[in-house]
């Protein structure tokens, strides 16, 4: 039952995030989140810090979608974890379509006041160590 919720959490995200839903998405994190986003600082801090983030992705594009694979969970009482692959793409406000990057994503659970809501959660892409620079075309 709590995985079945969980699954229907992340399928809220991937709506949230195609309809530039601010509102819906706070709904889906706890208000102390923690991000490790892949927009700098190295952490942001709190509902309001992580829907800026969200806000930030939603100026560049026109229209959005976000495509989640490979979901895994572990689900206990409280608490749960899952990782999987995410990607955002679209088209950007000047009309150029982008099928976007595959980035990897965990989530943290947290159970509060019965809901599941997003506790932490982490986004990043694999480093090319010699050159210090991201790797963006990889896919799942």
């Amino acid at each position: 039952m709590d995985e079945a919720e969980i699954r229907q959490h992340v399928d809220k995200i991937v709506e949230g995030l195609r309809a530039k839903d601010l509102e819906g998405l706070k709904q889906l994190y706890a208000t102390d989140v923690v991000s490790f986003d892949i927009e700098p600082p190295l952490q942001h801090v709190g509902v309001e810090a992580k829907l800026k983030n969200w806000a930030n992705a939603f100026a560049f594009f026109e229209d959005l979608a976000y495509e989640v694979r490979d979901l895994t969970l572990t689900v206990g009482d409280d608490v749960a974890f899952g990782h999987c692959f995410g990607r955002l793409s679209g088209t950007l406000k000047n009309g150029t379509a982008t099928s976007g990057m595959w980035v990897r994503a965990t989530f943290c659970f947290r159970k509060i006041d019965g809901n599941w809501l997003i506790a932490h959660d982490q986004v990043s892409v694999p480093l090319d160590m010699p050159s210090g620079k991201g790797v963006t075309d990889l896919e799942p």
